[in-house]
């Protein structure tokens, strides 16, 4: 780096630094740890300091120099989130695209390894269980166990739902917490309205920690639900962390096929609105009880 330029850039620095608000502490204050830690919070809290990338919407910009068709290279930007007209530096991405891909990264992360908070459960009813797993580092490892429930899971929901209901709504956090988080609770009443406009009735809906979708068969043999609509975080990827898929299946049991399950997915913010989603999954759950049958089978009209 030009030696002029870093002195300017050092000059910039510490011009912030002292503004008024955000002054480095005093070394010869009473208390200089308690002093610079918040000095430090209030550094960071500045506008001035803190930006976040996440905020940047690379399919609005490029970087490349000069493009022979620049309408043409903003008009494909708009029509996908994939990354691409990002330009280069040599051989290197830019620092702006090179940052949003960390940081998209690590949302992807977080989405796997975050736990849905207790809180949300409380407040959308749901009686929690979980899967054979006991941490989220065992779900990953393990596909097998997150299909299946663990035994006082079972008698957790003996004890507290009801069997045979028509639709039993089921929630699990599934590859990205991130999404039940973000999804559920727009989806889950739209969809309940749904429901209730076509005279279905529910049973006590359900979380599932540490689930994927198969753990629906077990809860469909415990509760010999009529059909299950089970709402799962979808593998998070650089787009969105926050996908959401809901699988639907009439009369879920050990040994049902994946192609007897229907989805509805790409729930989120930049897909399928979760309230839209939760109103057309209601009409697709009437089409299931009415002709007793789900996935091929309700697309071939065979009943089950």
């Amino acid at each position: 780096m030009d030696e002029r330029l870093l002195e300017l850039i050092t000059q910039e620095v510490l011009k912030r630094v002292r503004e008024p608000g955000i002054q480095k502490p005093d070394d010869h204050t009473d208390d200089p740890d308690r002093e610079y830690e918040r000095w430090r919070v209030s550094v960071l809290s500045s506008e001035d300091y803190l930006w976040d990338i996440t905020s940047y919407d690379i399919r609005e910009k490029w970087f490349i120099e000069e493009p022979i068709d620049q309408e043409f290279l903003a008009r494909l930007k708009a029509s996908t989130p994939a990354r691409i007209g990002l330009g280069r530096c040599g051989p290197r991405y830019r620092t702006i695209p090179w940052l949003r891909f960390r940081a998209d990264h690590a949302a992807a992360m977080d989405a796997v390894f975050s736990e849905v908070p207790e809180e949300l459960i409380k407040e959308l009813g749901l009686v929690s269980v979980r899967s054979q797993c006991s941490s989220r580092q065992e779900y990953v490892q393990r596909p097998d166990l997150g299909q299946k429930l663990a035994e006082e899971s079972k008698e957790i929901l003996r004890s507290q739902c009801p069997r045979g209901a028509q639709v039993q709504i089921v929630v699990t956090d599934g590859l990205s917490s991130s999404a039940i988080v973000e999804n559920a609770k727009d989806f889950l009443q739209a969809f309940k309205q749904g429901l209730s406009q076509e005279g279905l009735i529910t049973g006590t809906p359900i979380f599932v920690r540490y689930g994927r979708v198969a753990i629906m068969d077990d809860i469909g043999e415990v509760l010999q639900p009529e059909a299950v609509a089970e709402l799962i975080g979808e593998r998070p990827g650089l787009v969105t962390a926050k996908s959401m898929s809901v699988y639907m299946c009439y009369r879920p049991r050990r040994g049902t096929v994946e192609s007897d399950r229907s989805v509805v997915a790409n729930i989120h913010a930049g897909g399928l609105p979760p309230a839209e989603a939760g109103a057309h999954v209601a009409s697709m759950m009437k089409q299931i009880l009415t002709a007793k049958a789900s996935g091929i089978r309700l697309s071939t009209g065979r009943e089950g």
